[in-house]
């Protein structure tokens, strides 16, 4: 079975035999995160936790990104927004927005929310859905627009 970590280190050694310093790097930060939880764990990551971690890393440059464009740094911006990319390319494929929004829908009718208090138990239903697929920042946000 091809695992999502033996995928970067495939891609890893692509990337130095090609010279792609950018993709070379960011591919070894997350070889590196991963290796830091199987230090920590004592084990390996399972794929949903692999995937996981990789969504921790997309967001920490996010994170980065919006603020270097605030800080008028747009070429260190850039090179997040690069990274996010490269990141990107190794989690499943995102849901669009009609997507989370019809399955936010489905989550509202099964679960029975209604307002601003159900938001744990429709983001409990939701949560294992898109996983992986969508940003959970995103999701919650609308969640709590459908709900309140």
């Amino acid at each position: 079975m091809d695992t999502l970590k033996a995928r970067l280190q495939a891609d890893m050694k692509a990337a130095l035999k090609a010279g792609e310093t950018l993709r070379l790097s960011t591919i070894r930060m997350a070889l590196a995160e991963i290796g830091r939880f199987e230090a920590d764990k004592g084990a390996s990551p399972d794929e949903p936790t692999t995937v996981s971690l990789l969504e921790k890393m997309v967001k920490q440059r996010r994170d980065s990104e919006s603020q270097y464009r605030a800080g008028n740094r747009p070429e260190l911006a850039d090179k997040e927004a690069t990274e996010i990319g490269i990141l990107l390319a190794y989690l499943p494929q995102q849901l669009t927005e009609a997507e989370v929004t019809a399955l936010i829908a489905q989550g509202m009718q099964e679960t029975g929310a209604a307002g601003g208090k159900d938001m744990g138990k429709l983001m409990a239903w939701l949560k294992p859905k898109v996983a992986g697929k969508t940003d959970m920042g995103k999701l919650s946000g609308l969640v709590k627009s459908r709900l309140g």
